[in-house]
């Protein structure tokens, strides 16, 4: 595995877009497990590759409330090198988007029963209400951040959050969605399976939390990949770090 692999060459840079992805653990049998789909070949952007549910942020994110919040020690390092304007509302808005992929691509809820009636702005979320739950963020860690290289066909500067598998309140059938083979494997098997390079990469600091038994905790420090003159770079994000 090369991550200083040269990207295709492209006439223009594209500036990365905020995205998030939800890493779901499942320790219940013993061995960790993770869940990981397979996106659809006809897919622009990491066609057949087996990911972790997630996509990019949606201006809707930001408006929806929030009463089981994230750790104050994940708000601030969320914030860390955020690209424009950081506030607690972008980095919130961040967590509720892989709440909201992982509800539309893989049909989990990560939430708590709804404690109003009032209808969010964006259909997807009107959807993720219409079952009678909100979500809820106080069982996410932000785990790891990567943005992808200059030269591909999409970009985004993605968030990486774990919560457990008990955090899922309700299941929904899918069709026809981004991902397929929606399964849970074990760290183990997942190395065997035809995955994006930063996945495999995440996959391996996760297998490493995980002995370690610091799975969820807030305070440990964030692996940061990115590209700095053209090598590629792993910083770990602390609450106080400065990496403008």
């Amino acid at each position: 595995m090369r991550l200083d692999a040269k990207p295709h060459q492209s006439r223009r840079t594209l500036r990365p877009r905020d995205a998030a992805t939800l890493i779901v653990v499942d320790s219940s049998s013993g061995e960790p497990r993770v869940l990981l789909g397979r996106r659809r070949h006809d897919l622009v952007f990491m066609p057949g590759r087996y990911v972790f549910p997630g996509g990019r942020v949606d201006p809707g994110d930001r408006h929806i409330a929030v009463e089981d919040d994230l750790e104050p020690g994940d708000l601030k390092k969320l914030m860390v090198a955020m690209k424009g304007h950081p506030s607690p509302a972008r980095a919130r808005a961040l967590a509720l988007a892989a709440v909201r992929e992982t509800f539309e691509e893989a049909g989990l809820l990560i939430g708590k029963p709804a404690q109003t009636t009032a209808a969010p702005r964006t259909k997807a979320w009107q959807d993720f209400y219409a079952h009678g739950f909100q979500p809820a963020l106080a069982q996410l860690t932000f785990f790891a951040r990567a943005i992808t290289p200059p030269g591909r066909p999409r970009r985004f500067d993605t968030r990486f959050f774990c919560a457990p598998a008990d955090a899922i309140v309700h299941k929904i059938a899918i069709a026809d969605g981004e991902l397929s083979d929606i399964e849970w494997h074990s760290i183990a098997q997942a190395r065997g399976l035809e995955l994006p390079n930063i996945t495999r990469v995440v996959l391996e600091d996760l297998g490493e939390r995980i002995a370690a038994g610091a799975l969820r905790k807030s305070d440990a420090p964030v692996p940061f990949y990115h590209r700095r003159n053209g090598n590629f770079h792993r910083d770990l994000i602390n609450p106080d770090s400065n990496l403008d």
